[in-house]
Order: structure tokens, then C-alpha cells, then sequence
């Protein structure tokens, strides 16, 4: 009950990456960048267990970009051919690459760290993958030239990779899909139909993450147009309740997202964001239980999975360690609560 987990990213260490800036280069190269990779995700897996994270991840500590990561191992995307497009809506500008022929892996993408991670834990493991949608807007085509066909093109390399995963013994996939806060028809349109195609056949359990954004200049200033109560999930929760996805994660601490709007989401799995990734400022468990007593009203407590909002790659690693601290005692302050054990 009240199992807690994290959306997925946490700091990069200095040696693998420049502190507090986001997708930022590698330090290392080579056979040293490798086992430096390694290391941070050894690091983050340990970090998560000391703080009482019941569902950890590996931090992602082996991608430089949560999509890019991805996309390197895949034919028909070229990274020698970058343009400067506008993502989510044009909210704010990004350097991608584009698709130039049909898409195919080059061979497994994530197999080795979702091995490795599997080895070196006991707790139930997650992994991340970016969805098809905020793949889509986060690259430019040349050759599908159709938003739909090329999600669902993607939807099928992510179902290739994601049955390997599964059978690695992974607990949870997770397709971050912010992109499902901006497109809202499109979600409705093909959107559902892309997760679908992308989770068929998985023998693990399943989950959507839809936030708000990491807490950086251009996802703030969209917030601020937002008004006073953000209901963009009203449109989309309804279509993820008749989905085939078991988990649905979203952000609720310090938004104006009224929680009223996940009562669609009766029958699943809800991870509800008690940790606010856009600020150092660090919560504490009764803050964090707040948020959760909150939640409660809507979400029976077997079904609620205390989140973090988003990534915390771009937060100081300190102040990441304590917020997944105030997550763990946060949650276990609800739990004992309940009569259950903390």
C-alpha cells in the first residue's frame, strides 16, 4: 500500500556530467564513459533503497536525453542532420534530429541497462521510455511526413525493445508522454492507439507519465498561462481510464491541477506527483502526506503510488536526496495512518 516510486531521472554525478544542466554532455568518452555510466546508475539505485523508495529506476543515468537516448540505436533517424524546431507546441526551441528513411532498431537499445539495474537490486525496477507522441514532436520528418503514421512506426520499435525488457525481468515500462498535456485531439485521435500498439503483448505492468515539464524558464512561463486551475487532464484521463494501461503518473504537488479530475481514474494504478521537481526547496513528510491525504479522497490507497513530478535530473543531487527522503517518510506517515505497515 502506498508504494512509493519516482517519475525516473535523478541528478547525473560531476564526473559523468556537468551538475544542473539539463541533457548536459558527457564528460567522459569511450570505455571510461561506460563505466562511469554504470556507476551513476549503481549510485542512483543505492540512493533510492537508503531513502525507502519502494519502485526504484536507474536514474537514467545512461541517457544525455530522456527521447535522444532512445533514438540513437534507431535506423532511419539521423543525428547528422539537425535542425532547430519548436517542441510542444513551440513553447520553447531544441537542436533534433531527423527521421530520413523507415524506422528499424539497429539491434537492442536498452537491454544492457535494464540487465544491469536488474542485477543490482532487489526492489521492483522500473524503466522509461519516451512515447510515440513526444517522440514524434521531438524530432523533424522527412520521410512519414504524417504525425500518425510515424507514432505508431515508433509505437512498433518501442514494442520490439519493450518485450525484451520485459523479459529481463523488469516490473514496470513507463512511456512518458508529456506531450499528451499540449495535443489533446491528437490523443484522442491516434494518441491512445499509439500506447496501445506500443505496451501489446508486455508481460509487465504498464504505465503513462504525463506532467508539466521539467521545472526549466520555458515550462514555468507556460505554467503562468495555464490560470488558475489546470485542467488539461480533464480531456485526456476519461481516454486513459478505458485504456489498456495499467499505471497512470501525474504532477499534483504545488500545481493547480484540482484532484477532483482523477476520479475517472477509478480501476488504476495512480502515481500521484507529491514531490514538486521545479523548486530546491526540499519537502517535508508532512507535506508530502498532505499531499497524498489529498489524493486519497479519489484514489483508494491500493491503488495510489506516492511520484515525484517529473525528472530530477536538472536539481542539485543533494536536495534530490532529500526529496526522495520526504517521499519515502512522507508515505509512511499515511500508511501508519491507515493501520498499515510503514
Amino acid at each position: 500500500m502506498l508504494l512509493t516510486t519516482i517519475a525516473g531521472s535523478l541528478p547525473k554525478p560531476s564526473w559523468l556530467a556537468k551538475p544542473g544542466v539539463l541533457w548536459a554532455p558527457w564528460t567522459l568518452e569511450g570505455p571510461a564513459l561506460e563505466e562511469a555510466k554504470r556507476d551513476a546508475v549503481l549510485l542512483a539505485l543505492k540512493e533510492q533503497e537508503t531513502a525507502g523508495i519502494d519502485i526504484v529506476t536507474d536514474g537514467e543515468q545512461s541517457r544525455q536525453h530522456f527521447v535522444h537516448g532512445f533514438l540513437e540505436r534507431i535506423e532511419g533517424v539521423d543525428f547528422g542532420r539537425r535542425v532547430t524546431i519548436g517542441i510542444r507546441a513551440d513553447r520553447y526551441k531544441a537542436e533534433v534530429p531527423t527521421v530520413t528513411g523507415p524506422l528499424a532498431r539497429r539491434g537492442p537499445i536498452h537491454g544492457d541497462e535494464v540487465g544491469f539495474a536488474r542485477a543490482h537490486t532487489q526492489r521492483k525496477l522500473k524503466f522509461t521510455i519516451p512515447g510515440p507522441m513526444t517522440i514524434v514532436d521531438t524530432l523533424a520528418d522527412e520521410h512519414y511526413r504524417d504525425r500518425r503514421r510515424l507514432a505508431l512506426e515508433f509505437a512498433r520499435v518501442i514494442n520490439e525493445e519493450a518485450r525484451e525488457l520485459a523479459a529481463l525481468g523488469l516490473d514496470v515500462l513507463q512511456l512518458d508522454e508529456p506531450a499528451f498535456n499540449v495535443y489533446m485531439d491528437d490523443v484522442k485521435a491516434w494518441g491512445i492507439e499509439a500506447l496501445h500498439r506500443a505496451v501489446e503483448g508486455l508481460r509487465c505492468r504498464t504505465a503513462v507519465h504525463i506532467c508539466y515539464g521539467y521545472g526549466i524558464k520555458a515550462n514555468l512561463e507556460w505554467k503562468a498561462t495555464l490560470g488558475s486551475e489546470w485542467r488539461q487532464y480533464e480531456q485526456t484521463f476519461p481516454l486513459l481510464a478505458a485504456s489498456r494501461i495499467d499505471q497512470i503518473s501525474l504532477e499534483c504537488a504545488n500545481s493547480r491541477v484540482p484532484l477532483e479530475l482523477l476520479a475517472p481514474l477509478r480501476g488504476k494504478d495512480v502515481l500521484v506527483g507529491a514531490i514538486d521537481v521545479a523548486t530546491e526547496t526540499v519537502e517535508t513528510p508532512a507535506e508530502v502526506a498532505a499531499t497524498i491525504r489529498r489524493a486519497l479522497r479519489f484514489v483508494p490507497p491500493e491503488r495510489l503510488y506516492p511520484c515525484t513530478n517529473c525528472g530530477m535530473v536538472p536539481l542539485p543531487r543533494e536536495v534530490a536526496r532529500g526529496k526522495l527522503r520526504a517521499l519515502a517518510a512522507g508515505a509512511a506517515l499515511v500508511r501508519k495512518e491507515l493501520g498499515a505497515p510503514a
